[in-house]
């Protein structure tokens, strides 16, 4: 089983972040205000980050931290910009969380 994190941006601006098992049926239930209050009242919503767990832990973890996060860190986290939020941060980039670490591209291959 996978489990998620993501970010939604509302109409109103404002960013909601949540975790699921099943990202497309939680995203069309924030879209048609079922099971959110806050979401439900800031329609049509976006989705703006997501991050796939191998655990429900992981990605209830991380749902926590993110919710903790200023919204300029959360944005860089969505731009996937490692190095603002390792500066909004005041940490070493090793020391960022996995989630939001960058990842090598090894799908490029030099001949």
């Amino acid at each position: 089983m996978s489990f998620w994190v993501y970010i939604l941006r509302c109409s109103d601006g404002s960013y909601y972040t949540g975790q699921t098992d099943d990202i497309e049926k939680r995203f069309a239930e924030h879209q048609n205000g079922i099971k959110c209050v806050y979401t439900k009242r800031r329609r049509p919503v976006d989705l703006f980050f997501s991050e796939y767990f191998a655990t429900r832990d992981e990605a209830r973890d991380a749902e926590r931290q993110i919710k903790g996060w200023t919204r300029r860190k959360k944005e860089a986290l969505m731009k996937r910009d490692w190095d603002e939020l390792v500066r909004l941060s005041n940490l070493k980039a090793e020391s960022l969380p996995k989630f939001a670490q960058p990842v090598a591209d090894d799908s490029i291959c030099n001949t």
